[in-house]
């Protein structure tokens, strides 16, 4: 998947609203992506990885 604009820089993006952070790597449903920037509920990390996005109580999104 191609990363956001304001996002290509960041593998590991978040939503506030479930505390959900998503591999944008990985993700095969951009869908879930392009909605999560409509909302703005997104967040992103420092440093760019998952350890640091547990670290604040989010969990890794895991498709199906």
């Amino acid at each position: 998947m191609k990363r956001p604009g304001k996002f290509e820089h960041f593998r590991f993006v978040g939503d506030k609203r479930s505390l959900v952070v998503y591999d944008v790597d990985a993700l095969i449903d951009e869908s879930i992506i392009d909605e999560l920037m409509e909302a703005g509920t997104y967040q992103s990390f420092g440093p760019d990885t998952l350890a640091e996005a547990r670290n604040r109580g989010f969990t890794l999104y895991r498709e199906n």
